[in-house]
């Protein structure tokens, strides 16, 4: 969605309804839908393996609601930032305040499942001295994406963009001293950015699928713990915020690193299927990801 449309459908729902903006959202992902084949195929193959016994018309009609529920993402969003009229209930978050209160630091794994963005405002809203910095990917003329690193760093929140080759190896050390200071760390966990990023291949849905070995090798370096994070849609206007206990990535020597990498990362791949199968039209990611 481009920021002027954006922009125009918030002004229209705040005069005349929200039933606005769904109208227009809905067109344009009705759009997305018939006019990216490759994208669509990505979703079919996905719903495919989260339901093996249903038919093929079964996993486009998934599909299809994926691409309408994708649209509630950016009207919760204006609501949040317009109104703050959103609430949330949570469990585990006193996981992150341990972690906070002993200044310890920590690395939160996020998903593109529900909706992150507002997550994130919430949980720098609630803990107002919270360092938390975001490690972000860049699409190429993504307008809306502008607007929400705009509005997480108007809330205190730093923000390091990181585009298709990878970024600096010198983010690493950024991140572990950031950490060092007490802060948090979040990254995605379920999207492999560039060819030549390092992966951890995982059982997902009894199928296979890549992840990027960057947030487990940087729990492993740094010695943090590293906290899985889901923010789902529970009812209008309202969040259902879980966090997992602590995950450390430890290693005796260099020979156990590989191993327990790919401990972790089955771990959260595991975590994530749960989440889906309860959760199946909130997956929001649109590339390839099942192999």
């Amino acid at each position: 969605m481009k920021k002027a449309v954006y922009n125009i459908s918030i002004f229209l729902s705040q005069a005349l309804g929200n039933w606005i903006f769904h109208t227009i959202a809905r067109f344009i992902a009705t759009g997305y839908f018939i006019f990216f084949p490759i994208r669509v195929a990505n979703s079919v193959r996905f719903y495919r393996a989260l339901f093996p016994k249903k038919p093929g018309i079964y996993h486009l009609w998934c599909t299809w609601m994926q691409y309408q529920n994708f649209t509630k993402v950016f009207l919760d969003r204006s609501i949040f930032l317009n109104s703050g009229k959103f609430s949330y209930t949570s469990q585990g978050w006193s996981h992150l305040g341990k972690v906070e209160q002993d200044k310890t630091g920590g690395i939160i794994l996020m998903s593109h499942v529900g909706n992150w963005e507002v997550a994130a405002h919430l949980l720098k809203k609630r803990r107002e001295n919270l360092k938390l910095l975001l490690f972000l990917g860049t699409k190429h003329k993504e307008q809306i994406e502008k607007m929400q690193k705009d509005s997480l760093e108007s809330s205190g929140t730093k923000v390091i963009a990181v585009d298709k080759k990878g970024g600096s190896p010198f983010l690493l050390i950024e991140a572990i001293k950031w950490m060092n200071d007490g802060g948090l760390v979040s990254l995605t966990g379920d999207i492999v950015w560039s060819e030549d990023q390092k992966v951890v291949t995982v059982d997902f849905l009894g199928k296979k699928a890549d992840l990027p070995e960057t947030p487990f090798m940087l729990a492993l370096l740094s010695g943090k713990p590293l906290f899985i994070m889901f923010s789902l849609l529970s009812g209008k206007n309202h969040l259902q915020i879980n966090v997992s206990r602590p995950i450390f990535v430890r290693a005796e020597n260099r020979k156990e690193r590989k191993s327990a990498v790919q401990k972790a990362a089955q771990q959260y791949a595991d975590k994530l299927a749960e989440v889906v199968h309860k959760h199946p039209f909130e997956w929001y990611h649109f590339d390839k990801f099942i192999k």
